[in-house]
């Protein structure tokens, strides 16, 4: 006789308190995290004409305008760096966190016959929105190595500052998501504010103009917005100019701790309603 396959069983449970967040299912599923990260590349560049191109057209034309206006006609400082430089250094790292929100902010209703159809870790799709882009973003940094080189700016041993800083981007967007993922399961009036709340946001950030321009005394509450130091971190990691702002880097960590802790909590509590309301 042949001995029985060996089966998997999946124990589906209540919670078991605000604290159970059950993480080690999503390691579990790590796979699915692969595959789901995969169609997401797939179906962003299948039957596209130009492919991989549009991970470099978007940053490249929001640079060639951001220069016209700010660089040519405003004439906006940029610490000693060539102005499409410095707007390219604030546009890449900001491109990969908007696409990251909007991304996990309404993934849950994008694929919801997924949701209501399979049983896995949902915290998976969320995850899986924000890494997706970083292929983007590498596409792209590559372009911005080349106009480096072009401007003759040799990039220094710092630019190994980079993953860390993307890896706290990243973090960001998940704990947004996680926020506003259930919310948009409820109310569908997020994918249409989103995309206005992210240009507000991007405005807020330093991306077309340096901190420096900001007044002293309003750094410490503009600093508040965690994009603050991830963006100048990347610039002094890219130009080697200056020094990073260590303030605004730490107000960033803490606000990310809190907003992720938040949003998972919020986010599994939630979770168990998906199926049924999405």
């Amino acid at each position: 006789m042949h001995p029985a396959p060996s089966q998997v069983i999946t124990e589906i449970r209540p919670d078991r308190g605000w604290l159970d967040l059950d993480l080690g299912a999503v390691w579990r599923y790590r796979e699915l995290l692969g595959v789901l990260v995969m169609r997401d590349l797939q179906v962003l560049y299948k039957q596209a004409l130009l492919g991989a191109g549009w991970a470099i057209l978007q940053p490249v034309f929001a640079v060639i305008i951001f220069s016209i206006i700010f660089g040519y006609i405003v004439k906006m400082p940029s610490e000693g760096v060539p102005y499409p430089l410095f707007a390219f250094a604030g546009v890449l790292p900001w491109t990969y966190f908007a696409e990251a929100v909007r991304r996990s902010g309404t993934g849950l209703v994008t694929d919801a016959e997924l949701v209501r159809k399979v049983y896995f870790p949902r915290l998976i799709m969320p995850l899986a929105n924000v890494i997706s882009p970083l292929v983007d973003f590498c596409i792209a940094f590559v372009v911005l190595l080349v106009l480096m080189a072009f401007y003759g700016i040799a990039p220094s041993w710092k630019i190994l500052v980079i993953p860390p800083l993307m890896v706290v981007a990243a973090l960001l967007a998940l704990s947004i998501g996680l926020w506003l993922g259930p919310i948009n399961v409820r109310f569908r009036d997020i994918k249409h504010t989103l995309p206005f709340l992210i240009q507000i946001w991007m405005y807020a950030s330093p991306i077309v103009y340096p901190l420096s321009i900001v007044p002293r005394e309003w750094q410490a509450i503009y600093a508040l917005n965690p994009m603050v130091g991830v963006i100048e971190g990347f610039r002094w990691a890219v130009f080697d100019r200056g020094e990073p702002n260590f303030t605004a880097l730490a107000m960033s960590g803490a606000i990310i701790v809190l907003l992720l802790a938040g949003g998972l909590v919020f986010f599994r509590r939630m979770e168990r309603t998906f199926a049924d309301v999405i």
